[in-house]
């Protein structure tokens, strides 16, 4: 028998050792309902369980964002449905105005004024409907904004000028950053002029954003008729220039005109939602709504005073009309996709939540078997180490 060391004793703390970390882990899982508590626990479980965390978290916002996107479209939807009841009411005044047994002046002059104060509402709903600041109907959810353009000009008159009205569009194709089409309109008809390399009237707004350099410089080939050299443009999103005057040219003239520089603050190509956990573009919905106020809407100048006007009211009310009901539709349309996008989200989400669970939660049932275990051995470890320290008491006989 030896007493320099006991074995027996050894092997029976060593278990005991084992036995208490083995409880110390079974109670800090079953206290925090987590089976990885520390990279330690199971390293590849923790990478795992983190993306899936990091993904879940980001489908969770996705839905905030989509039901957001939703209180915005509703918004701009509930706005747009009392422009509809004016203009109904509009076109029913329009109507009767243009009834020939109305032929007091008086009688007319007042549904006026009733269509003046429902088209000066319509301005008021474009202009002050908004959601968390940004406004919705006054255009600046549209493709682009307007800017106005100053030109210096100078003609050579051999006759007789007509005035003219039209407007100026700065365009760009992704290979050339060149391209300024003027539409002039006479009397009804449309002459389209071509400056630069491009001749198309518009682009897209990401084209546009992605193409259109500091500098653009436009020339006509053959006659000179116009000039713009010196014309700038910087910090350019889309947008649309236009100009009014009257412009007294013939074929033979030559028309000089510099551009001025412009800089016009760059505007939103619609207001994007961020609607999936990825930034990928199939991930994003963008919401557009056109100015919804009465000279976009066409109605600005509508005089039912006259029986004249009030008939040609009539149609520009409908149009007024259909062009409400198209934008409504397009925000119903997007208010449907963000519901089912919603929806989508929901069960990738508790799908994503599940399989994550299953990595990083613990299952308490089988904890509680693995506690109660290592319980109990930890309690005949200090039993066994108790017995074992006695053993070598057995040497004292041998000396007696």
């Amino acid at each position: 028998m030896r007493i320099q060391n006991n074995i027996a004793a050894l092997n029976s703390h060593r278990q005991l050792g084992a036995n208490n970390t083995a409880v110390g882990k079974n109670l800090e899982k079953l206290s925090s309902g987590f089976r990885i508590n520390r990279a330690g626990d199971d390293a590849a479980g923790l990478a795992i369980s983190e993306k899936m965390r990091a993904q879940i978290k980001g489908l969770e916002t996705a839905s905030k964002n989509a039901n957001d996107g939703i209180s915005l479209v509703q918004t701009a939807e509930g706005a747009l449905t009392e422009v509809h009841s004016m203009l109904n009411r509009m076109s029913e005044l329009a109507t009767q105005s243009a009834n020939g047994t109305y032929d007091n002046d008086t009688d007319r002059a007042n549904l006026q004024k009733e269509v003046s104060s429902l088209t000066s509402e319509i301005d008021r709903i474009s202009e002050g409907t908004n959601f968390n600041g940004i406004n919705l109907l006054d255009g600046s959810l549209n493709n682009g904004s307007t800017v106005s353009l100053n030109f210096g000009a100078t003609a050579i008159e051999a006759s007789a000028g007509k005035d003219f009205a039209g407007t100026v569009q700065i365009a760009a194709a992704a290979a050339n950053a060149e391209g300024i089409t003027v539409a002039i309109a006479d009397d009804g008809s449309t002459l389209a002029i071509s400056l630069g390399a491009q001749t198309a009237a518009s682009y897209s707004a990401s084209q546009i954003n992605q193409a259109v350099k500091d500098a653009v410089a436009t020339k006509l080939a053959g006659g000179t008729v116009a000039d713009a050299d010196k014309a700038k443009v910087s910090a350019l999103s889309s947008f649309e220039a236009s100009f009014t005057g009257s412009l007294s040219i013939e074929a033979t003239s030559t028309l000089d005109t510099t551009a001025k520089a412009v800089t016009p603050d760059p505007t939103k190509a619609g207001l994007t939602l961020q609607i999936g956990d990825t930034a990928d573009n199939f991930n994003q919905l963008t919401v557009k709504v056109g100015a919804m106020d009465s000279n976009s809407l066409g109605i600005g100048a509508v005089d039912i005073s006259n029986q004249t006007g009030a008939q040609d009211a009539v149609a520009k009310i409908k149009a007024a009309i259909n062009q409400v009901s198209s934008t409504r539709g397009d925000l119903g349309a997007a208010q449907n996709r963000l519901e089912h996008t919603i929806n989508n989200l929901g069960v990738t989400a508790e799908n994503m939540t599940a399989a994550e669970s299953r990595i990083r939660d613990v299952d308490m049932a089988k904890e509680m078997m693995n506690f109660t275990k290592n319980n109990i051995l930890t309690q005949a470890s200090q039993a066994m180490l108790a017995q074992a320290n006695q053993l070598p008491q057995g040497v004292l006989q041998l000396l007696q």
